[in-house]
C-alpha cells in the first residue's frame, strides 16, 4: 500500500459536476490524492491545489489504493474498471459513484475478486451543492471490512455514509431513493395542475410546499420502519400513523373531489388514496 502516515493514497477518475467537488474535498487527505479526467482543464484547478494529475486511468490504477470512479454510464464504468484492473495491485478498492444498473458492480466485483481487487458501488445523493459542502449521502455496497476501510475517505465529501450491503446493494438503495424523488416530482406536477385549474397562484403554492416540507421532512418523515408489514397493535408508531392515515385519506378524497369539479384527472392521487393505509402499515381491518 502506498501510504503517508499510514494513510492510503486516493485516486479520483471523472471530474464532472459531481466528481470535481467530491475530489476537491479530498485535497487535504493525509495520503494524498491523484486525479484524472479526459479533459486536462478539469484537472488543472485540483493539481494547482496540490492533487497529483495522472496522465491516464492506468496511472491512477498503479498509484492509488482507494479509487473513486464518477463517469457517465455503465459502458464507461466497465471501460474504466477494466483499465484499472490491468494495473492495480491486490487490495485496491475501486468505488463506483455513478448511478448504473444494479447488477454491474456485483458482476465486476465477482470478476475481479480472483485478482484481489475490491469493486464496490457507492452512489451518492444530494447534488453538486452538497458535494461542494461535504454534505452528500452515499450508499455503499461492499463487504463490511471494505466498507470500514473506505468510510474515513468518503466522510470527506459525505456527511452520511450508509452500509447498504454487498456490492450492488448501494445502487439498489439509490434507485429506491430516486424513485421516490421523481415520483414526488410527478405528484408535484399533478398538484400544480389541480391548483391551476382551481385558479390558484402556482408560485405561492410552491412557497407553501417548500416551507412545510422543510418543517415536516416530506415523504421521508414516515420512513422510520424496518419492515413493510402491518404494524403490530402495540407498535409505538401505530397510533400516530393511524392518525396520519385518517388525515391523508380525508385530504386525498377532498382533492379528488376538487379534481372532479375542475375536470382535472389525478391518477397519482387515486393511487395514493388506495395505497396510503398499506404504505403506513395501518391497513383497514376489513382489507
Amino acid at each position: 500500500m502506498n501510504t503517508t502516515d499510514a494513510q492510503p493514497r486516493l485516486g479520483y477518475i471523472g471530474l464532472g459536476n459531481m466528481g470535481a467537488p467530491m475530489a476537491k474535498r479530498l485535497l487535504d487527505w493525509p495520503g494524498g490524492v491523484t486525479v484524472f479526467d479526459l479533459r486536462a482543464e478539469a484537472m488543472t484547478p485540483l493539481a494547482e491545489a496540490g492533487a497529483g494529475a495522472a496522465h491516464s486511468v492506468a496511472d491512477v490504477g498503479a498509484s492509488a489504493d482507494i479509487i473513486s470512479v464518477t463517469v457517465l454510464d455503465d459502458a464507461q464504468v466497465r471501460e474504466v474498471v477494466a483499465e484499472l484492473a490491468a494495473h492495480a495491485k491486490p487490495g485496491t478498492v475501486i468505488a463506483i459513484h455513478s448511478t448504473i444498473a444494479d447488477t454491474t458492480a456485483a458482476e465486476l466485483a465477482e470478476q475481479l475478486k480472483p485478482q484481489g481487487l475490491h469493486v464496490i458501488d457507492a452512489p451518492v445523493s444530494g447534488g453538486a451543492g452538497a458535494a461542494d459542502q461535504g454534505q452528500l449521502a452515499t450508499m455503499v455496497g461492499a463487504e463490511r471490512s471494505v466498507y470500514e476501510q473506505v468510510k474515513p475517505a468518503f466522510k470527506c465529501w459525505a456527511s452520511l455514509v450508509i452500509h447498504a450491503g454487498e456490492p450492488g446493494a448501494g445502487t439498489r438503495m439509490k434507485l429506491a431513493r430516486n424513485m421516490l424523488t421523481f415520483t414526488g416530482y410527478a405528484a408535484a406536477g399533478e398538484a400544480m395542475k389541480l391548483a391551476e385549474a382551481a385558479g390558484l397562484d402556482l408560485q405561492a403554492l410552491g412557497r407553501v410546499v417548500r416551507h412545510t416540507d422543510a418543517l415536516t421532512g416530506g415523504p421521508g418523515a414516515i420512513m422510520l420502519l424496518d419492515s413493510t408489514a402491518p404494524l403490530a397493535e402495540d407498535h409505538f408508531l401505530r397510533d400516530a400513523f393511524t392518525h396520519t392515515r385518517g388525515l391523508g385519506e380525508k385530504d386525498l378524497s377532498l382533492a379528488l373531489g376538487l379534481g372532479r369539479a375542475t375536470g382535472v384527472d389525478l391518477p397519482l392521487a387515486q393511487v395514493a388514496l388506495a395505497e396510503l393505509a398499506a404504505g403506513l402499515g395501518v391497513p383497514h381491518t376489513n382489507d
